[in-house]
């Protein structure tokens, strides 16, 4: 069994309660999808996530919508735009976890912002995620000098705050790297989400400086969306994180995304291996 220890698994070890994120990283490669909840609807976003399971993701993140997604490319800015055109809050997402918790218990990572956090209310925010189980939460425009602010919340409910390394991090990446807790989100290119040809990143050099500090897994993300750039991205690191590929699907598909996100998601899932 890989010996991953980090902040959050010490804490929840105190209760025999090892994190789920943790898990998904125990020998294996972990596959990661991305969908962004209300898109097409709260119903199909139930069906898409179970999809992904049943296809053999190991771990799903769902974007809570957002007016200002600062980190995501144009897929996922539009999906965020569909799902807010609804009406959707983040109550409702709570209320799609829940439905999605009766059929599975794949670990969950959500995606937002701190702003929805804060209005929603820290304390409240993260023993909702404990009550639905949601096990990490990813907030890309939370910088580490200030996360701080929600850490001892975090903790408190057992909820991994995912750490996200870029190519710019340079100075800071041991720093973040030791503090880590969940998994390590690896940037792979500069800018936005969206799917690239080519990952023209020294990823080897920034996975060996976070490995001089940390065992904590590395998934890496941006731009990820085919079979082979997930093959090579398993072989030097712990995960590969695939996001707008799958909401491009959704976005054609609609309400009849299901057998394309089994198709594509069992596809990046053998490439793992």
């Amino acid at each position: 069994m890989n010996n991953y220890t980090n902040e959050a698994n010490k804490i929840n070890n105190k209760t025999n309660n090892i994190s789920k994120i943790t898990k998904a990283f125990q020998n294996k490669k972990a596959f990661i999808g991305f969908l962004t909840a209300g898109d097409p609807n709260k119903e199909k976003t139930v069906e898409y996530v179970l999809a992904m399971a049943e296809a053999g993701a190991d771990i799903v993140e769902i974007g809570i919508p957002f007016s200002d997604p600062i980190a995501e490319g144009p897929v996922i800015q539009e999906a965020n735009t569909r799902a807010l055109s609804k009406n959707l809050n983040t109550d409702d997402v709570f209320d799609i976890v829940k439905e999605i918790r009766k059929k599975t218990d794949i670990p969950l990572a959500f995606l937002t912002y701190i702003n929805p956090i804060f209005y929603y209310g820290y304390e409240r925010f993260f023993k909702k995620c404990k009550e639905v189980d949601v096990n990490g939460i990813i907030i890309p425009d939370l910088p580490f000098e200030e996360k701080n602010e929600i850490k001892e919340i975090t903790e408190k409910y057992y909820v991994d705050l995912i750490s996200l390394i870029a190519p710019t991090s340079k100075d800071r990446i041991k720093m973040i790297a030791k503090e880590s807790t969940g998994f390590i989100y690896l940037v792979s290119s500069m800018g936005v989400t969206g799917m690239r040809n080519k990952i023209k990143t020294d990823l080897k050099e920034i996975i060996s400086e976070i490995r001089g500090v940390s065992n904590t897994p590395i998934a890496v993300g941006f731009g990820i969306n085919t079979p082979e750039q997930v093959k090579k991205i398993s072989q030097i690191s712990e995960g590969a994180i695939v996001g707008s590929a799958i909401v491009k699907i959704i976005a054609e598909h609609g309400v009849n995304a299901k057998k394309p996100i089994i198709d594509y998601v069992s596809k990046m899932k053998k490439a793992t291996k």
